[in-house]
């Protein structure tokens, strides 16, 4: 089965106010079992725009990495990033067809 993944791009515009979000997400990625990949770290755009902060998250499945952000508790935590940052956050569906 293909895992998920959330990918999110951030400007994050209140340090101080995010850091509510942060903790508060940690209980659903774990009921969820999330990993993080990456967690905004150092980062290029060698194409297009790039926001300051780039996350991504991997999911057992897919459909793990949906309900996840579905759930009552991440919802909660997104209420507490609200007005905190700007972005998008897409789900993916991962790979695991032939490689070259």
């Amino acid at each position: 089965m293909a895992k998920g993944y959330w990918v999110a791009s951030i400007d994050v515009t209140d340090t101080d106010g995010y850091k509510a979000y942060v903790a508060a997400n940690a209980e659903p990625f774990r009921q969820f079992g999330a990993k993080f990949l990456t967690r905004g770290g150092k980062t290029e755009a060698v194409e297009g725009n790039l926001r300051s902060r780039v996350v991504v998250i991997e999911f057992p499945s897919y459909e793990a990495a949906l309900t996840c952000y579905h759930s009552p508790g991440y919802q909660k935590a997104k209420a507490l990033r609200m007005g905190k940052g700007i972005g998008e956050i897409v789900v993916v569906e991962g790979y695991d067809g032939p490689q070259p």
